[in-house]
């Protein structure tokens, strides 16, 4: 099955001043998280493998074609996904909860395995 790296991306977040998520909001944020990880566990991988040329970026408005890297975005974070093809890998990592965020995308690529 294809492997799908997804690499998350965002502006630059600057230091705020202010209290954090409360232990309540937390607990909800790891409920949701550990939700989608047992709903989608036969599709996250811990592989690596070199990149095919093109890709998706995904963002709160859609899907379009990528990739595309603006010096004022930073990456914060990546995942592994195994999936049957494009369309189902854009649909796991739309579902994982905090990923697609305003101000955030994620660009996803498949795994050159010759």
């Amino acid at each position: 099955m294809p492997k799908y790296l997804c690499i998350r991306r965002s502006q630059p977040v600057l230091p705020v001043k202010g209290e954090g998520p409360s232990p309540a909001q937390m607990e909800e944020m790891y409920a949701q998280f550990t939700a989608w990880k047992t709903k989608f566990q036969q599709n996250i991988v811990d592989l690596g493998g070199r990149l095919n040329d093109g890709g998706k970026i995904l963002t709160t408005e859609g899907a379009m074609d990528g990739p595309f890297v603006e010096a004022k975005e930073v990456i914060g974070g990546f995942m592994i996904l195994s999936a049957e093809n494009m369309e189902e890998a854009m649909e796991v990592a739309r579902q994982c909860p905090g990923v697609i965020a305003p101000g955030a995308s994620l660009e996803i690529r498949e795994f050159n395995n010759p």
